[in-house]
């Protein structure tokens, strides 16, 4: 049976034969409760098309998830009861589970909302849980799923995890963990205030097998790469990952009609900074996607077009160039390293740098010149290339000498222009930027 691990150097995931996973996360929380079977296919291949690994779906949902049946009329509890789940229910989960497995992309499987413990602004509740069934729950639904390849559980939903709610957490993550000891588990904490992780509350806990944070949703060019590196300097180490950025489509801090609507560039910009400050991957969200928006159902927040036509905006087409970039090197040996920079910048154009064996990446959210200190690099001369985060081309400079400064002008500038400089160790002998080959088969 496959199962996804924790790298030796406890900064990445891997499966148990060693090879590395690029997480590529999407945010489908309502997929369980809003899609029918045929819905949930087209989605999954959608996804499973645009190269992505993993897709995040709510057991009991946000929106009136208790009270308001799935697509085919069934609620997930007995009288809102934690303790008699409806199997009708849960048999639809499995079916999803089931096709997401074959398509070969893991289930963020977020047992709850929160809203089901802390009723807030956001959410219907009722509160059902409390420490004694939050466990007994945690425990069936970890029999229930204990078997299944391609799941990581998300305990939490968008709440904080202190004061009343912390032994309610708690509970669900260990009873859970009782039954199945194998999948990895992490926490998905809410947004706002510059944005939270799991590891506020729950960096030591043995349940806690990496760390997740939400940057979320308030303004453009939100430094989404502080709290993964506040994370990733964090001991004992544990891998982190930004769990929510900015979604695609989502109105700015729920404004649009003052501040707009992120787009494809704050999509990548958030990834980039994320992933190149120390995140193992990164979860791409989309507005009118996450909540399956369509005539069935009233937008949530400003939802302007139907999901499935969200699944094509451009953002969703350019995170997989990420995902081609990263493993078209050596992932397991990738470093921050904001030394590399004479000068990092701050605000919009704040550049991020990194480092593996054989390899340097730059991002340069506004395209410019960037100067590098190369001391540190051995050979003689390098190979550099400018890659472009929009359509996954590499641009071969060629062959190069090294000095201890450098300096590199990328093909174009201005807000929007981001590219992402590589420079490589002639000796590793690597492909282009991003040359990778289909790394999502069908099962």
């Amino acid at each position: 049976m496959k199962r996804l691990r924790i790298a030796d150097n406890r900064r990445h995931l891997i499966w148990e034969d060693g090879r590395p996973f690029f997480w590529l996360g999407d945010t489908a929380w309502e997929i369980f409760h809003r899609a029918t079977l045929e819905e949930a296919e087209l989605y999954l291949e959608d996804r499973r098309e645009k190269r992505f690994t993993l897709f995040y779906g709510v057991m009991l949902a946000e929106f009136d998830g208790l009270t308001s049946p799935n697509a085919y009329g069934e609620l997930p509890l007995r009288n809102n009861d934690p303790l008699q789940p409806n199997e009708a229910y849960f048999q639809h989960i499995d079916r999803v589970i089931g096709l997401a497995g074959r398509k070969g992309l893991m289930v963020g499987l977020v047992p709850t909302w929160g809203d089901k413990l802390e009723l807030l602004a956001h959410g219907k509740g009722p509160v059902i849980f409390n420490p004694d069934t939050a466990r007994l729950y945690g425990e069936w639904i970890g029999r229930r799923y204990r078997d299944i390849w391609n799941i990581i559980w998300i305990n939490g939903g968008d709440r904080q995890g202190g004061n009343a709610n912390r032994p309610i957490w708690e509970a669900l993550g260990r009873g859970i963990k009782a039954v199945d000891p194998h999948h990895l588990m992490t926490f998905h904490p809410p947004g706002g205030d510059g944005g939270h992780s799991s590891s506020e509350w729950f960096h030591r806990a043995e349940w806690l097998d990496f760390n997740l944070a939400q940057s979320g949703h308030e303004r453009k060019h939100h430094p989404n790469c502080e709290i993964v590196e506040r994370d990733y300097n964090l001991l004992p180490a544990k891998p982190c990952i930004d769990g929510e950025p900015r979604y695609e489509d989502h109105g700015v801090n729920w404004k649009p009609q003052e501040l707009g609507w992120f787009d494809d560039y704050d999509a990548r910009q958030a990834a980039y900074w994320a992933v190149f400050a120390g995140a193992f991957g990164h979860t791409y969200g989309c507005h009118p996607v996450w909540q399956f928006f369509c005539d069935r159902y009233a937008p949530v927040t400003f939802a302007r077009r139907n999901w499935r036509q969200a699944l094509d905006l451009p953002g969703a087409f350019h995170m997989q160039h990420l995902r081609c970039l990263i493993e078209s090197r050596p992932q397991l040996t990738r470093v921050p390293d904001q030394s590399l920079l004479v000068e990092a910048k701050t605000g919009p154009e704040h550049r991020r740098a990194c480092r593996g064996a054989g390899y340097v990446f730059v991002y340069l959210p506004q395209g410019g010149l960037v100067t590098l200190n190369l001391q540190a690099l051995s050979d003689p001369v390098v190979r550099t290339w400018w890659y472009d985060p929009r359509t996954g081309d590499a641009r071969d400079l060629g062959v190069i000498t090294r000095s201890n400064q450098m300096s590199f002008t990328a093909p174009w500038a201005g807000p929007c222009s981001d590219w992402v400089l590589v420079i490589d160790s002639p000796s590793a002998d690597f492909p282009p930027p991003g040359a990778v080959a289909n790394p999502n088969p069908k099962f």
